[in-house]
């Protein structure tokens, strides 16, 4: 997605709307609509609890803006914004996109050529979801002509931005209850060139196999093993099928039944933390076939939840072939709060999974 590209920001995101920023994109604005007022849209942006709007509300709050001081016609407003679109790249300029879904629902054809035009240089894949739930069959249409598209930011677009459950935007409940209709472009860009596409396409199917996995096998006993690119797309998209430990799967991409390996010494550097503590702990993962074999080593903590039941959450440890013999695996696992996890006092479990099943186990202690 989208944010793949904002990674690792000190700051929070929203404040990459400066002062600076808006002068900038007032002084683009003016370059080819000199009537548009500068000291005005600064007052506008500043005017409406500026500092508590989130990243989202700041984005709408600017193409809000944009509407009252650009023509009111939508059909000038928006090629003043396409002239000035390749000098505004990157993941600030959203309101470009956004600027179509709130102002261009009722002109069809002039927002399909800026949405084609803006996603090449920050994304529409947001901006065509209201789109996909007002007309889907006219839209999906339009998806697929974009996955044949010459440009891979375009190609992205139609795979991205038909994604069921695409993080930072509105879901698309149809596509979840029944999402055949995104299956040709996914088939369309099944081979795509573009690495940029492959993740794409490969998220897409991800999200199609939390609620339909059926699919996902479908297209791994038909498309696996016919050409590099699909499979590497495959592979990537069946992370949370092998993650959930599916059998089917985990035989498709070669982890065998671990009969033949045994994990023991399960030593854990404690047997009672404190919540903001790190547990170290280590085993031995044996493997008693003559051949090396491919394994995915995970394991999982049960967490204790503040209703007194257990949550359990999965991790990844190691993923390779392993020669017949001992090997000794290492890892830790923090135990400090998050915005993502709080800890609750009680018992809680270490579990270690070898190929998606559950090979040892341990219990300790965390107290507040």
């Amino acid at each position: 997605m989208l944010v793949e590209r904002v990674k690792n920001v000190a700051t929070p995101l929203k404040e990459m709307y400066t002062l600076a920023f808006f002068e900038d994109l007032s002084l683009k604005i003016q370059q080819v609509y000199p009537a548009f007022n500068n000291e005005r849209f600064i007052d506008l942006i500043y005017s409406k609890d500026w500092d508590q709007l989130e990243l989202k509300q700041r984005i709408r709050h600017i193409t809000e803006t944009l509407g009252k001081l650009l023509p009111d016609k939508y059909e000038e407003a928006i090629l003043i914004l396409e002239d000035i679109a390749p000098s505004c790249s990157g993941f600030p300029y959203l309101f470009f996109p956004d600027f179509v879904e709130r102002f261009g629902q009722e002109n069809w054809e002039l927002s399909m050529q800026a949405l084609e035009i803006f996603t090449k240089y920050s994304s529409s894949e947001f901006a065509v979801r209201p789109f996909i739930i007002k007309d889907t069959d006219k839209m999906m249409k339009q998806m697929y002509q974009w996955s044949r598209h010459e440009n891979e930011h375009v190609r992205r677009l139609a795979s991205e931005g038909c994604r069921p459950k695409l993080p930072w935007a509105q879901p698309l409940r149809e596509f979840q209850k029944d999402p055949s209709p995104i299956l040709p472009i996914l088939e369309e860009l099944k081979e795509d060139p573009s690495r940029y596409v492959q993740k794409s396409v490969a998220n897409n199917l991800n999200d199609i196999s939390k609620t339909h996995p059926a699919i996902i096998m479908e297209w791994l006993q038909q498309k696996k093993a016919k050409h590099s690119i699909t499979d590497w797309i495959l592979r990537h998209a069946s992370r949370t099928l092998l993650k959930k430990g599916n059998k089917d799967a985990l035989r498709l991409f070669g982890y065998q039944q671990p009969t033949s390996i045994t994990v023991r010494s399960l030593e854990l550097s404690r047997d009672t933390l404190t919540i903001g503590d790190t547990l170290h702990f280590s085993f031995y993962l044996e493997n008693r076939s003559p051949d090396s074999l491919l394994l995915r080593v995970e394991y999982a903590i049960d967490y204790q939840k503040a209703n007194g039941k257990v949550s359990r959450k999965k991790f990844h440890l190691s993923d390779k072939h392993y020669a017949n013999g001992s090997h000794l695996l290492k890892c830790k696992q923090s135990f400090a709060d998050l915005s993502t996890r709080k800890h609750y006092s009680g018992q809680h479990k270490l579990i270690i999974y070898v190929n998606g099943e559950e090979i040892e186990q341990k219990t300790f202690i965390l107290q507040g």
